[in-house]
């Protein structure tokens, strides 16, 4: 077995809590992006993918939030803006505090924990313009503060750049989004991804869907959920993409060793 296929299903445990964890407070969720792709199209882990992504609205990613700083005890830590100060994006990361997973973010670096975990995307009504708007307030004002090195400044940096985004230019962006015919979903403003737009009817209801040999949480209507943000999601993507979605270089040498 190898690296890869490891770290796999050290992160499939940690699925596992996770989703323990939210039906036990009603919290309700779905697998999302490469992880759904990767139940859809191969019944569990795409053979080259290195993290797990879920999704859920944002009233109930606030109460996950609510429910994770009453377990600050556990072995499971809930990596947020709130619980982290270096954790820059909107959306959270689920994650066990043991292990040292490397990752090609220079942020992460300054992380509390590195352990294997699955990022936990919000999303919230909204349109492509609006999204668009706040990441480029919000990244490219946050991206320079990893530079750094003096930790009290680069703190200081990072909640001042909160500060003017969430309290004043985010909140701008959310009126903005608000103007939408589409009745398009996007990720929480400011998390960066503009691209993907969602539709309530292609989620709910959710159902289930086999992955690794357990159930979890799907979209409803799963085909067009991943077409609309893969196209043709059954296709294989060329060895380029795939290097490039890699989140762990240790894997590259692993996958395509001539």
């Amino acid at each position: 077995m190898g690296r890869l296929r490891e770290y796999q299903l050290e992160m499939l445990e940690v699925l596992k809590e996770f989703a323990r964890i939210c039906k036990e407070n009603d919290i309700h969720w779905w697998l999302c992006s490469g992880t759904l792709l990767g139940a859809a199209r191969h019944g569990g882990f795409i053979p080259w993918d290195d993290d797990m992504d879920v999704s859920m609205l944002k009233k109930d990613y606030r109460k996950l939030v609510k429910v994770m700083k009453k377990m600050e005890g556990s072995e499971y830590f809930f990596q947020c803006m709130q619980t982290d100060v270096e954790h820059i994006n909107p959306f959270g990361k689920f994650l066990r505090k043991e292990g040292n997973c490397n990752n090609a973010d220079k942020r992460s670096k300054y992380f509390k924990y590195h352990g294997p975990g699955l990022d936990v995307f919000c999303i919230e009504p909204s349109s492509r313009f609006a999204s668009h708007l706040a990441k480029f307030f919000y990244m490219n004002l946050q991206h320079p503060t990893m530079y750094i090195k003096c930790k009290w400044l680069r703190h200081f940096c990072i909640r001042l750049v909160e500060l003017l985004n969430f309290g004043l230019l985010i909140p701008l962006c959310r009126l903005i989004g608000l103007v939408n015919p589409k009745k398009q979903y996007h990720y929480l403003l400011g998390s960066g991804f503009y691209g993907s737009a969602f539709y309530p009817k292609d989620i709910f209801p959710l159902k289930t869907m086999s992955f690794e040999g357990v159930e979890f949480p799907v979209p409803g209507n799963t085909d067009a959920y991943l077409s609309t943000i893969y196209g043709d999601w059954h296709k294989i993507p060329p060895k380029e993409k795939i290097i490039e979605g890699l989140h762990n270089p240790d894997y590259i040498q692993e996958l395509f060793a001539e």
